[in-house]
């Protein structure tokens, strides 16, 4: 297990994304500062709290299915916050002992609990990078990513809950595009974001309380989040929220959710 050691001060001056989703999960590794900011969101949109959860348990489910049904072994999660359990090398290697995860995150703080990400089977890896998505170059060129995977085998992209923080003047399709080109024919993408289609007015508030605290966010449409998928041939159910990409109880036996509350398109495509 390896980690970089390139850490930054954590600015607890101003609520961070990652922190806030922590407080959306349960978590307890945030600052007074991030719980403030997310409340403010849940004063606005009670449904956050559901929105996160069920981003969370896609990625379970995108994870499971790439390593049963298509025989992924290595991942690379970018935006991986701060670790909630099952991390996904966890269920990963639930299914596949052998699997190899490289996670990357911008956020200090995340580092701080690297060690958490690390505890894997002794067949499987795992390493941390502390990277940011808007430099994919240096993730791809890290010396724990070159250690952890083999980029001539096939690499699920997991970019979870990620992509609505980047806007469209950073060009999040280019870099998407050109984390992709790095990785061979049977590779993945895996991504969950936040959509304005079922309340646009409710998403512009949100938009602006980030704004308010440092954090540019862009939700996006079904439309909009298909185009990441430019190339990839989409696996059913194809991009739909996240609550309905493949669920675990497909009779519906679970509460039920209001589109509007989820609000969250997910999808998972394979690299031909």
């Amino acid at each position: 297990m390896t980690h970089s050691h390139a850490a930054r001060e954590i600015d607890t001056s101003r609520p961070h994304s990652a922190r806030m989703y922590d407080y959306y999960l349960g978590g307890k590794d945030h600052f007074d500062v991030d719980k403030q900011a997310a409340e403010t969101v849940a004063a606005t949109y009670p449904g956050i709290f559901t929105c996160a959860r069920e981003i969370r348990a896609f990625m379970h489910r995108a994870t499971r299915v790439l390593a049963r049904e298509y025989g992924i072994r290595q991942w690379l999660d970018i935006g991986t916050g701060i670790p909630t359990e099952p991390n996904l090398h966890q269920v990963a290697q639930s299914v596949a002992p052998e699997a190899r995860v490289v996670y990357a995150d911008n956020d200090p703080l995340v580092l701080k609990y690297a060690e958490r990400l690390m505890r894997n089977t002794p067949e499987g890896r795992t390493a941390y990078v502390q990277g940011d998505f808007t430099d994919p170059e240096a993730i791809l060129g890290s010396p724990e990513l070159a250690r952890t995977l083999d980029l001539d085998r096939p690499v699920a992209l997991s970019l979870n809950a990620i992509l609505h923080f980047v806007p469209d003047d950073w060009d999040p399709y280019g870099i998407v595009s050109r984390l992709m080109d790095a990785l061979p024919s049977g590779s993945a993408l895996a991504v969950s974001h936040c959509t304005g289609d079922y309340a646009p007015e409710l998403w512009e508030k949100l938009v602006g309380i980030y704004a308010a605290g440092g954090t540019r966010a862009q939700v996006r449409s079904q439309a909009e989040v298909a185009r990441f998928f430019k190339g990839l041939d989409l696996l059913d159910p194809g991009i739909s929220l996240t609550h309905r990409w493949r669920p675990d109880d497909p009779q519906g036996t679970g509460p039920e959710l209001t589109d509007a509350e989820v609000s969250a398109w997910a999808g998972v495509g394979i690299k031909p």
